[in-house]
């Protein structure tokens, strides 16, 4: 019976270590990830802020709130999202002063502008 007792308590234990591994692998565990993202909204065929000026080291979130698929493309292909169905989000992190023009490559009149200082 202890034996019994002690395989499940092993067993137990790696279960809840491999749900501590997971969550810390989602919620992020590097001190980027740990900032807090600035956001894009994608919303109406617009990037909402269309400007925004960020700190190097800054992360940036772009949430699609519209209807409509849309993407996120650099244009110096420096970064390029997969095409974003609703409530989908694309993060990057810029590490390079610099101005970045992006826009969707399905919408190319939709443009942005992210002013890294």
């Amino acid at each position: 019976m202890k034996r019994t007792c002690w395989t499940l308590s092993i067993a137990a234990l790696a279960i809840v270590m491999v749900m501590v591994a997971g969550r810390t692998k989602t919620f992020g565990a590097t001190a980027v990830e740990d900032k807090p993202a600035m956001e894009v909204k994608i919303d109406n065929f617009v990037f909402s802020p269309n400007e925004m000026t960020v700190a190097a080291g800054s992360t940036v979130r772009w949430t699609n709130r519209d209807d409509i698929p849309h993407n996120v493309v650099s244009d110096d292909k420096s970064f390029k999202s997969k095409v974003l169905d609703t409530d989908d989000a694309f993060v990057y992190t810029f590490t390079k002063p610099g101005t970045y023009t992006y826009f969707c490559s399905i919408h190319p009149k939709m443009t942005g502008k992210i002013v890294v200082q």
